[in-house]
């Protein structure tokens, strides 16, 4: 069994994102298991507030010690806030995914989007199948 966190309360990607829903915006970030396997984040690019993006394409990147990653929109929406803190403190990404580390929050254009994500039990069996 897996030591990563896997909040039962979010949604995941295939790419390793996790989306909480809140109403009609979300919270998006990267899961425990990619910041894991990034190893030490040293930067965060965040999306721009008011753009607009599609489920699936990359709003920004998150680069670490090892490599760097493209970050997936779980669900399509326009970004109405970012968390400038990861600029100067891109670190937080590591220590705390799930709360401190959120990357964007957007506001949803399709709510039913969410039900195409996994959720915390399937995330975990697909992230085992790639251990």
């Amino acid at each position: 069994m897996s030591n990563w966190k896997t909040p039962s309360d979010l949604k995941y990607t295939k790419t390793d994102e996790w989306l909480k829903a809140e109403g009609d915006e979300a919270l998006i970030g990267i899961t425990d298991y990619a910041q894991e396997h990034l190893s030490d984040i040293v930067f965060v690019e965040l999306p721009e507030v008011g753009s607009s993006y599609s489920t699936d394409q990359s709003i920004g990147v998150v680069e670490s010690v090892k490599a760097a990653a493209d970050i997936h929109l779980p669900a399509g929406g326009e970004v109405i806030a970012v968390n400038n803190e990861l600029e100067d403190t891109p670190e937080l990404l590591n220590q705390d995914p799930y709360d401190k580390g959120w990357i964007a929050r957007i506001k949803l254009s399709d709510l039913a989007e969410i039900d195409n994500l996994m959720d915390a039990a399937a995330y975990t069996a697909h992230c085992e199948e790639r251990e």
